[in-house]
C-alpha cells in the first residue's frame, strides 16, 4: 500500500428513493453523512459523479448548534449549488432519522439549516410505514405569464393551456411558474425543449416551469405533474410541490388546510406520491406543507 493511500477519505452515503414506499420508484436522493471535509468543489463534482437529480450533503456540528439552528445541509444538483430543494430535505431528514449513531431515532421532527433557513420536517405514521412532512417557506406569489408566451416556450398549442386558471410563478425558496395544463393528454404528451423553455425563463422571474393536470391517471390523486429541466425529467419536484399547494389553495384548486396527493413521474415510470397542504392567515397562503415516504436503497462509499 502506498503512503497516498493512507491519506484517501472514505465518505459512507445512503442512496433513497423519495416520495415513494416503494424501492425504485419516485425521485432519487444520495445522502452523505458528512461532508465536513470536502471543499464546494469537491461537492459539485460528488453529485456530478452521482448523476442524480440531487446529491445531499450532511455537515455535523454540536449537539448545542443542531439544537438551536438545525442540522446544517447542502444540496447540490449536477451542475449547480441550491438555496432549497423538496426532495433533499425530506430524504436526507429520513435518513437522519434512521441514523441510530446520531440519537435521532424515533424522533418526532427533525429541523435542516439549508441555505434558505430552517426547514422541519415533522414525522409521522402513514400506511404503516415512518412519513415525513416538510414545512416550508411561506410562499411568493410573483409574475403572472401569459399563455401565448409560455405555449411557445415550451412547445405547445394555445389550447392545451388551461384558460380558467393563470400561469403564475411562486416560490417557497426557489421559484416556480404553474402551469394548469388543459387535460391529462396535453400533460402525457408534453415534450418540451430546455434551450426553448430556459430562453423565456431567462427572462423571468421564475427558475423552472412546472406543469399540471386536473385530470389524473390515479383517481385519489387531485393533480398529476411534471417538470422538465436541464437535467432531463424530475421524477418528484419537492420545491415546486409547495409552490403549487399554494397556488392550488389560493387559486380554489384545492380546499385550504386539506391534505391532497399530487403524483409525478408517472409518464417517466417512477411514480412519486407527493402529498401538500397549505393553509389561510390573514388573507395570505401560509403553513406550506409537504411530505410523503421514503425507501432506502443503497448504501456505500465514495473514497476520494
Amino acid at each position: 500500500m502506498s503512503p497516498m493511500s493512507n491519506t484517501k477519505r472514505r465518505l459512507p452515503f445512503v442512496q433513497v428513493d423519495v416520495f415513494t414506499s416503494v424501492p425504485l420508484e419516485g425521485n432519487q436522493l444520495a445522502v452523505f453523512a458528512d461532508g465536513s471535509s470536502l471543499s464546494d468543489a469537491e461537492m459539485q463534482a460528488l453529485a456530478k459523479e452521482t448523476n442524480l437529480s440531487e446529491t445531499a450533503f450532511i455537515l455535523p456540528r454540536d449537539a448545542a448548534t443542531e439544537r438551536e439552528r438545525g442540522i446544517r445541509v447542502r444540496i447540490f444538483t449536477t451542475s449547480e449549488e441550491l438555496p432549497f430543494a423538496g426532495h433533499p430535505t425530506l430524504g436526507t431528514a429520513m435518513v437522519l432519522r434512521n441514523d441510530a449513531s446520531r440519537g435521532n431515532g424515533k424522533a418526532e421532527e427533525i429541523s435542516l439549516d439549508l441555505n434558505v433557513g430552517r426547514i422541519p420536517v415533522r414525522f409521522s405514521t402513514r400506511d404503516g410505514l415512518p412519513f415525513g412532512m416538510m414545512t416550508q417557506r411561506d410562499p411568493e406569489f410573483k409574475s403572472k405569464h401569459s399563455r401565448e408566451d409560455v405555449a411557445r416556450a415550451a412547445g405547445l398549442a394555445l389550447n392545451d393551456i388551461a384558460d380558467d386558471l393563470p400561469i403564475q410563478t411562486v416560490s417557497t425558496g426557489t421559484a416556480f411558474a404553474i402551469v394548469p395544463l388543459k387535460s391529462l393528454s396535453v400533460l402525457q404528451n408534453l415534450s418540451p425543449t430546455w434551450t426553448s423553455m430556459k430562453a423565456y425563463l431567462d427572462k423571468s422571474d421564475a427558475k423552472f416551469f412546472y406543469f399540471v393536470s386536473r385530470e389524473t391517471v390515479n383517481p385519489e390523486a387531485k393533480l398529476q405533474s411534471r417538470m422538465i429541466f436541464y437535467n432531463g425529467e424530475d421524477p418528484a419536484t419537492g420545491s415546486a410541490a409547495g409552490p403549487c399547494a399554494a397556488w392550488a389553495v389560493h387559486y380554489g384548486v384545492v380546499p385550504a388546510d386539506q391534505q391532497v396527493l399530487m403524483e409525478q413521474g408517472v409518464e417517466i415510470k417512477r411514480r412519486s406520491q407527493i402529498f401538500f397542504s397549505a393553509g389561510r392567515n390573514n388573507g395570505k397562503i401560509a403553513n406550506v406543507r409537504v411530505g410523503g415516504h421514503v425507501a432506502e436503497v443503497a448504501r456505500g462509499e465514495f473514497i476520494l
